[in-house]
């Protein structure tokens, strides 16, 4: 038994790390005042492109992550021009982004399906990986798993810390404000943007290349809307966003060791059981309007014309 938790927990662990760095991606962007619905199609992107690079060129697992972190720019930066420059509706260029991204991998991977990568071997680090539970959980992970903790304390201490966080927070509670305070508000947005594109593809890269080092169309399947939605669950905060992450990765992989465990459930509603979780999840937050009101960015979604 302790073997299957120490399994599960490992797992919870990985399957948790590309939705830390879309996660982390979006929360910026939100933290500014803009809500970009593109994050799966921006995770689908990077995925491919990621993958592409690395199955065409043998190339390294982190050159093929800095390809697909670039790819989620390129994605971003469209999102960026219409919706900042442009002045168009963020919700409607999200949904675009998302389909755009959807076709434009399946596309792409048609002649990628049937082609593997090596991955990643897990880090042994010696002394520590020999803790019982706590060993195989967190210390033999592979180098990307730690890179998201990583990501994960660098968010936070910026938007906590430094005077690049306050100016971030300034300018989604008001813009108005900070561009009159002689703020470029369109350049700390675009700025904000292109990093949660830099994280999207980042993580379905890493999806492609490590967790699953195979090409499957659509293989994101859902994350980036569940990273979306942990934003919310977090009230804009990264340690809540991370746990929130975490969350979702457990109840992923435990759909695959239920049956080891002699839980008698139907498959469906197993592989339905994270995105439920999810759900359950955000009526409960939701319902706490204090904490929602006291966090949401108060120009969340709204343009901005200097």
């Amino acid at each position: 038994m302790s073997i299957e938790l120490t399994a599960i927990l490992a797992g919870t662990v990985a399957a948790a790390t590309p939705i830390i760095f879309a996660g982390l991606g979006e929360l910026v962007a939100e933290r500014t005042g803009v809500i970009n619905l593109g994050v799966e199609g921006m995770m689908l992107v990077g995925a491919i492109a990621g993958f592409a690079f690395a199955s065409q060129y043998d190339a390294s697992v982190a050159s093929a992550l800095l390809i697909g972190g670039l790819a989620g720019v390129f994605m971003a930066l469209i999102f960026a021009f219409f919706t900042l420059s442009m002045s168009t509706n963020q919700s409607a260029c999200g949904l675009a982004l998302t389909i755009f991204g959807i076709g434009i991998s399946a596309f792409i991977g048609q002649s990628y399906v049937s082609t593997t990568l090596p991955g990643l071997t897990n880090l042994n680090i010696p002394g520590l990986s020999e803790i019982p539970v706590l060993g195989p959980v967190l210390f033999q992970q592979n180098y990307v798993v730690y890179l998201s903790i990583f990501a994960f304390i660098t968010v936070w201490w910026v938007l906590s810390k430094t005077r690049l966080g306050l100016l971030l927070k300034a300018v989604g509670e008001s813009p108005e404000s900070a561009h009159a305070m002689g703020y470029n508000v369109l350049a700390i947005r675009y700025g904000a943007v292109l990093f949660g594109g830099l994280m999207a593809g980042i993580g379905g890269a890493f999806l492609s290349t490590v967790y699953t080092p195979m090409w499957i169309e659509n293989m994101v399947a859902g994350r980036g809307w569940i990273a979306i939605a942990l934003v919310v669950f977090a009230a804009w905060k990264p340690t809540r966003l991370m746990l929130g992450a975490y969350l979702f990765g457990g109840v992923t992989i435990l759909q695959f060791h239920a049956q080891a465990l002699g839980i008698e459930i139907p498959n469906e509603f197993l592989s339905a059981l994270p995105y439920l979780a999810t759900i359950v999840v955000l009526v409960l937050i939701s319902r706490d309007k204090k904490l929602l009101k006291l966090n949401l960015p108060a120009s969340l979604g709204k343009t901005f014309s200097p």
